[in-house]
């Protein structure tokens, strides 16, 4: 597939035009989406997305359309999947819900230009290198054998700070309390970081994470260095509305986990079979290519994957309402599409200097102080907040 330079530099403007049209639109003044606007703009997003896969498919042929496609429909399963540790990410660091927005959308922005420079880092490598398949394939395995033996996200599961972000915390100050939507501020004269910031490091280092198998994932369904940008921007792009959809629903596909390690499993396995028809490592079959197994099609890779996807949700609506006629509820406020893993709206604190709290790896964590609805309006009011603590997580 031989893309031009300058259908490169059209698609990159207009997903940078995106993100900035996005920001100023909608993430520039604080406010928490309603469903409708969430639910919309999703639609939009899928909508551009579809629309960009039709020209591939009107411009280059059915088989790339089938592989942005295949490749599409991948990334946004498994960022639906990402979206519950970014839940786990709000609720910890007590995010309040006009703020999320913010912080989702520059950690999408943020993911976006990693996941650049991982797609052309593992273009070059399987260029140079026809073994690297082997590596994609059998790591995707691998991920797909422990996904599913998890089972996926427990509902008792918190989140847990990494390397990077506890170095963060250790090299730079940090205030308390958040300073309405800013990410750095000033106190008494010195500038601090606040948790809003923190919590965008938090967002930025586990995509990095998910990229792991997210970018071997996608080359196993294309080796078109376009088609494997622009499906991880698109499946990126709309994350955020989509964040803000679903959020109350995340924990209601129960069997996602398991749907998504049989993709990822499926995939590793494409991989092998066409590292195999690649190979040149000496050890295998002398260094010849080995062909015994067919190399699986693209309108395979497709229909497996939208059948899986398909067999996993409807699975996972009859056990919501079986569980539903047994009384059971969840355990995270799902229904509650504002609401915190304790079910509780998180509403800003106010804008206020008060003395911060330095960034130290050795200090136990500390709660923040924020205003929740409900029973306790009044109290809220008049100055009482109620203290809410951090799950090991407090800026």
């Amino acid at each position: 597939m031989d893309v031009p330079f300058w259908v490169w530099a059209i698609t990159i403007a207009a997903i940078v035009g995106m993100l900035v049209f996005d920001f100023y639109g909608h993430v520039r003044t604080p406010h928490a989406p309603t469903l409708r606007e969430s639910a919309t703009w999703s639609a939009i997003y899928i909508g551009i997305a579809l629309v960009f896969g039709l020209l591939v498919l009107l411009f280059a042929g059915p088989t790339f359309g089938g592989e942005y496609f295949a490749g599409f429909i991948t990334e946004k399963s498994l960022s639906v999947d990402n979206l519950f540790v970014f839940v786990l990410i709000m609720a910890s660091f007590a995010v309040p819900r006009e703020l999320q927005q913010k912080v989702l959308l520059f950690g999408i922005a943020f993911a976006l230009v990693l996941r650049t420079i991982f797609i052309f880092l593992g273009a070059a490598a399987i260029e140079n290198f026809s073994w690297v398949f082997y590596i994609f394939g059998g790591f995707l395995i691998y991920t797909a054998w422990a996904q599913a033996r998890s089972g996926g996200h427990d509902e008792e599961e918190e989140f847990k700070e990494n390397a990077f972000l506890r170095l963060t915390r250790r090299i730079l100050p940090t205030t308390e309390d958040y300073h309405g939507d800013r990410m750095v501020t000033k106190v008494r004269g010195k500038r601090y970081i606040t948790p809003l910031f923190i919590a965008l490091v938090a967002i930025g280092s586990a995509d990095i994470l998910f990229a792991v198998d997210s970018i071997p994932a996608i080359f196993g369904l294309t080796q078109e260095t376009y088609l494997v940008f622009t499906a991880n921007a698109f499946a990126l792009l709309g994350l955020r509305q989509l964040f803000f959809l679903i959020d109350g629903l995340l924990d209601r596909l129960v069997y996602l986990a398991y749907g998504l390690s049989v993709i990822l499993g499926f995939i590793g396995i494409k991989l092998v079979i066409h590292a195999l028809h690649e190979n040149e490592l000496p050890f295998i079959n002398g260094g010849e290519h080995v062909t015994v197994i067919p190399e699986v099609p693209t309108w395979l890779s497709l229909l497996v994957i939208v059948v899986t996807l398909l067999i996993t949700t409807v699975l996972s609506l009859r056990k919501n309402r079986r569980d539903a006629e047994a009384g059971l509820v969840s355990p995270t406020g799902a229904g509650d599409k504002g609401a915190g893993r304790e079910g509780r709206h998180v509403a800003a604190p106010q804008v206020h200097d008060e003395l911060p709290t330095e960034g130290r790896g050795d200090a136990p964590p500390t709660g923040r102080t924020a205003a929740v609805t409900g029973a306790e309006d009044d109290r809220a009011r008049s100055g009482e907040g109620r203290h809410r603590p951090s799950s090991g997580a407090g800026g």
